[in-house]
């Protein structure tokens, strides 16, 4: 029997005390806890290491076979910018630069993708960041070339929420924010277990991963939002074609997502927290159960589909992933490691490898940057880490 305390982020185990969310209102949940997590020690160069698992997928930029090859390479090209508090969402903007959020201070900073000048665009109205919580996930809309509307996930006094801002270039720095639209809220909130990715599908439908909030009763209770990947029109409407009648649950039985990402057939694969065994890499079927809290890792229950990759959590506690060239690559905040987990379909097609291991500390967010390049983001700063000289940092990484 494996324990029902709570590992936060993947390192510590925490007391809570949860009160129970409600469909399509606002649920305060709240929880007590101590918050500590290993940190890191930022560096350079490669190393490679080996875990077990199986995963599934195939290649963004058509170069790569269905099936890459089993030893992969990462090489850290250039550290982006540095100086960064809390960062957490990253949303690459059509001319390269880059949108990042702090958590901790519920700002979005512009980062210029060739000097890594920041410019502060302005502070999210309405963050209540604590613990875990704060302004997370960023995603631009997939008509941003025409309408100029970032999308955020963050914390409110009241729970979990998702707004959508003009984004105007025009304004004077620090005033080209717009005043936040929400466009989805009540979604349960925590000193722990937020979720908190945000990414725009191929189907131009946006997605979003949740957490239990530190009550795991609701990953399995399909009228709750905590524990769960959602699935809404830029609106915030239940998609068409969800699995359940409108609703905006697209698949359940998780216990904190924070890794979206597609391959290039439109399979859309996603990380989650572990509590005390087992990180999880899954591959999302709509409408299908992923065993949180009854499963941790793979079980023998047919009622839940097992992950394609699983981690100790000392070596993982996943968060952002992204795919390219043929491989799913997942930030460690725990493991401080880049994991590569190469496809073929839905299985690996090797044994995962673990880069830049112990290199630059907490890694948080990696987003695909085109062809075989990623943005990589530390996290170090969060309370957790052991911040060292230019933390937290964005990274430019080459892999393959």
């Amino acid at each position: 029997m494996k324990s029902r305390t709570g590992r936060v982020e993947g390192t510590v185990i925490v007391h809570r005390r949860a009160v129970t969310a409600v469909w399509a209102a606002a649920a305060l949940l709240l929880t007590a806890g101590c918050s500590s997590d290993d940190g890191g020690s930022p560096g350079g160069g490669e190393s490679a290491a080996s875990s077990t698992a199986t995963a599934g997928g195939s290649s963004p930029t058509g170069r790569a076979a269905e099936t890459p090859p089993a030893q992969g390479s990462v090489k850290v090209v250039r550290t982006v910018t540095e100086g960064l508090k809390t960062p957490w969402g990253l949303a690459p903007l059509p001319d390269g630069d880059l949108l990042v959020s702090s958590r901790d201070e519920g700002t979005i900073t512009r980062v210029d993708g060739k000097t890594g000048k920041k410019t502060e665009l302005g502070e999210v109205p309405g963050v209540s960041p604590a613990g875990e919580g704060g302004l997370m996930g960023l995603a631009l809309s997939p008509d941003y070339a025409s309408d100029h509307m970032v999308y955020a996930y963050f914390t409110s006094a009241s729970d979990n929420r998702i707004v959508r801002m003009l984004y105007d270039e025009q304004k004077p720095s620090g005033e080209q924010l717009g005043a936040p639209d929400t466009i989805f809220r009540g979604i349960p909130k925590g000193y722990i277990h937020n979720g908190g990715r945000i990414a725009f599908g191929p189907d131009r439908m946006l997605y979003a991963g949740t957490g239990e909030s530190g009550n795991t009763g609701l990953s399995q209770d399909r009228k709750s939002l905590g524990g769960k990947i959602l699935r809404m029109t830029p609106e915030g409407e239940p998609a068409p074609g969800n699995p359940f009648t409108d609703s905006p649950v697209y698949s359940y039985g998780h216990r904190n997502v924070q890794g979206l990402a597609w391959d290039s057939k439109q399979r859309l694969f996603a990380a989650e927290f572990g509590q005390d065994t087992w990180d999880e890499l899954n591959a999302i079927k709509p409408g299908d159960n992923y065993g949180w809290p009854e499963v941790e890792g793979k079980s023998d229950d047919p009622k839940y589909r097992n992950p394609l990759a699983q981690w100790a959590t000392d070596d993982a506690s996943p968060s952002g992933i992204a795919y390219a060239e043929g491989s799913i690559w997942m930030a460690g905040l725990k493991g401080q490691r880049l994991w590569r987990i190469p496809l073929n379909g839905t299985e690996a097609s090797a044994d995962p490898q673990a880069f830049l291991e112990g290199k630059y500390g907490r890694l948080r967010t990696v987003v695909a940057a085109g062809g075989d390049k990623l943005w990589l983001t530390t996290s170090n700063t969060d309370g957790r880490g052991d911040p060292k000289d230019g933390d937290d940092r964005i990274l430019e990484v080459r892999v393959s």
